[in-house]
């Protein structure tokens, strides 16, 4: 009668565990998801850089365009 009432311990146990493992988890996403938009942010002068080492823009478009994003 008692465990009907107020429910079995072991279970109660069981599901704190389970809360604390389940809000542990859920912060560790956040921070995670958060990490990895900062790390993969790049400068506009750094994507320049790239474009210019891979040959897409020659010399000259390059300090055009690096003389613009200067001002």
């Amino acid at each position: 009668m008692w465990d009907m009432m107020y429910g079995y311990t072991g279970f109660s146990w069981f599901g704190m565990l389970f809360m604390i493992i389940f809000w542990i988890t859920i912060i560790w996403l956040i921070v995670w998801v958060i990490q990895q938009i900062i790390k993969n942010k790049e400068s506009s002068a750094d994507i320049l850089e790239k474009r210019y080492a891979r040959g897409e823009i020659n010399k000259k478009q390059y300090l055009e365009m690096k003389k613009t994003l200067r001002r």
